[in-house]
């Protein structure tokens, strides 16, 4: 054992399984991280409107990294508490009930393919409904359609689901299946939150929609609480077996990661994805601006919900500046190439490449790059993607506080992209807003930690929000003048993403 740690420390690992990697995370009992690896996942793209990935290999991904963790930082599996879960949200699996093979390759929250399904239900007049009970707008975003889909198009898998032989789960459910064996299937009240299939009033899988896309209950999992005992791992996986104790969305996990506990609180997270949730307390507020109602957690029975607005395409973005048009080798090298460009010179990038999420919501909008001219040149179109970010977080926390009525004067921050001081800059002048960085940017893993914590009696909630501490202060220096023409230009920008 490493003679620096403790004998009889206690740790917190969670399992953060996210759009393009499975990462573990371990933290000490003062919510230090000790240590974290990771590993990417491949994503599928069979089809121009399709994005998958296998279940299995994100399964075994993750139980190596926890393994690596563990092993790399010298940690008996006896020493660990709890692991929470934190997972990439909406991404659907459907398995075998008997041999715990999933069908057919996972559909990704980013997948488009059931577009067509989502218009016909709009158009059979079931958008009011889907918003007055599950909170969301009816979107390919979801896993309802997804699920709707599978059944549908896999050879064999309706009739197996009605005879009880299939399973559905988000990706927290079917990882949850797997460390235990097979003894567990169960999810969250926030995963359950984002499946289009599930009221967030009544607390339970809305048997109406459940009709409406044809999916028989038997295949969905047992609703529980985010923090809470539910079992341990199976024999042979570690060393002991290790309750498994939290899990929770990962856009959730970030807000509780950021003690966003406090009505009217709220963070945005900057990943592959941008989301913004502002915590509404005990009673869900119903959107009028484009805006998801969703469920934050529920620990002891007592639910938060937050209002979100979820941005498809962030970071993403520069992913897609370094493989696919090649301008850059890094993401590291955008903050520079940013400062150095001095403004957009005009350039707007609108990252519509999965449609545009709140508070738009438009499905069949495209990705454009506006105001070219023989001016422009890489530095402008790599600053403009970072500026994009900020644009779509303004978007949807201007339509936060109509709905809220609450005047944002903070927002809490994480993810990558945060440690771009660039970005971070232009957040803070175009929203007029300070933006607070914490030290630990990994909020999402630290929500999941804290949540595990919480149940095996490691910490309390006013303990958690003593442990999180702001790194960097970022307050807004732009002319009010100056942040409105911009704004204005960035949403010229949008009108014509959106022109079919």
């Amino acid at each position: 054992m490493n003679w620096k740690l403790k004998p009889m420390q206690k740790y917190i690992l969670a399992l953060d399984q996210g759009t393009t990697s499975s990462r573990a995370v371990l933290f000490d009992e003062k919510a230090v991280i000790i240590g974290i690896e990771q590993q990417e996942t491949k994503q599928l793209y069979p089809q121009p409107d399709r994005v998958e990935q296998d279940a299995n290999e994100i399964w075994h991904s993750q139980l190596a990294v926890a393994l690596k963790v563990i092993k790399n930082n010298n940690i008996a599996s006896s020493q660990i508490a709890a692991i929470g879960i934190t997972n990439q949200r909406e991404t659907t699996v459907v398995w075998d009930k008997s041999t715990g093979e999933p069908i057919c390759h996972a559909i990704i929250w980013q997948d488009k393919r059931t577009i067509t399904q989502c218009e016909t239900i709009v158009e059979q007049g079931w958008s009011e409904y889907i918003r007055a009970n599950t909170g969301l707008v009816i979107d390919a975003y979801f896993s309802a359609t997804k699920l709707q889909w599978i059944l549908n198009h896999v050879a064999g898998a309706k009739e197996k689901a009605e005879g009880g032989e299939l399973l559905f789960g988000t990706m927290d459910t079917f990882l949850m299946w797997k460390l235990s064996g097979g003894k567990l299937h169960i999810t969250d009240v926030s995963n359950a939150s984002r499946t289009m299939l599930f009221n967030i009033k009544r607390l339970c899988w809305d048997q109406k929609l459940l009709q409406l896309f044809g999916i028989a209950e038997t295949m969905l999992p047992n609703v529980v609480d985010s923090s809470a005992f539910y079992g341990t791992t199976c024999d042979g996986l570690f060393e002991n077996n290790i309750p498994l104790c939290a899990m929770i969305g990962d856009q959730q996990a970030a807000l509780f990661g950021q003690a966003c506990f406090a009505e009217g609180s709220a963070k945005n997270t900057y990943g592959t994805g941008c989301f913004v949730l502002m915590n509404t307390g005990s009673k869900p507020i119903l959107s009028r601006h484009g805006l998801l109602t969703t469920i934050a957690w529920s620990i002891n029975g007592k639910v938060d919900y937050a209002l979100e607005g979820s941005v498809f395409v962030a970071g993403a973005i520069i992913k897609w500046l370094r493989d696919s048009l090649k301008l850059i080798a890094n993401a590291a090298e955008t903050e520079k190439m940013a400062l150095d460009a001095g403004d957009n010179n005009g350039v707007y990038v609108v990252p519509a490449f999965a449609g545009l999420g709140a508070p738009y919501w438009d499905m069949n909008a495209k990705g454009t790059i506006s105001g070219l001219t023989f001016a422009a040149e890489k530095k402008h179109i790599v600053r403009a993607a970072l500026e994009s970010m900020a644009y779509q977080t303004k978007d949807v926390l201007h339509a936060m506080q109509q709905d809220s009525g609450i005047t944002l004067k903070e927002l809490n921050v994480d993810g990558g992209a945060v440690a771009n001081n660039f970005l971070m800059q232009f957040q803070a002048d175009i929203l007029n807003v300070v933006v607070n960085r914490p030290k630990v940017i990994e909020s999402t893993a630290m929500g999941a930690a804290f949540l595990a914590g919480l149940a095996v009696g490691l910490w309390t909630k006013e303990q958690i929000a003593t442990l999180r501490t702001v790194e960097k202060k970022f307050l807004p220096e732009l002319a009010a003048e100056k942040r409105e023409l911009l704004y204005n230009a960035w949403q010229n920008a949008v009108k014509r993403a959106r022109l079919k």
